[in-house]
């Protein structure tokens, strides 16, 4: 599944625009990294234990995220944008949400024929 930041694929052209698509993630704090993050912060330096966190929560949201594309049938997700947010009372969970546009690539030999096939499918109910 390509994800991209941009709203094109270059040399790719999109054939449908399936919809919106998205990818949460939600991972409860570790109290002591959290410890060791504060003394970090006293004598500065990276707190690469959040670091690793950040950066499994994003590939979890955008694991979620390519997951339902590909059930609307999708050849990629466009317009990616992952945001993060601090929940909890103490600020112990952290979420990360990602989102973009699912889309049907062109097959090569489609795009030089000119066969623009049949319009995809509708969208499956939303709960």
């Amino acid at each position: 599944m390509l994800l991209s930041t941009t709203s094109s694929l270059e040399g790719q052209p999109i054939r449908h625009y399936l919809g919106l698509v998205h990818g949460e993630t939600i991972l409860g704090a570790n109290i002591f990294r959290d410890i060791l993050a504060s003394i970090r912060d006293l004598i500065g330096g990276r707190a690469r234990s959040y670091e690793v966190t950040l950066e499994r929560a994003r590939e979890m949201a955008l694991q979620e995220l390519g997951r339902r594309a590909r059930l609307l049938g999708a050849d990629a997700v466009v317009g990616v944008r992952v945001d993060y947010e601090v929940l909890g009372q103490a600020g112990g969970m952290l979420m990360a949400c990602a989102i973009g546009t699912a889309v049907r690539l062109e097959a090569a030999g489609d795009w030089a024929s000119g066969d623009r096939g049949l319009p995809p499918p509708p969208l499956p109910p939303q709960p």
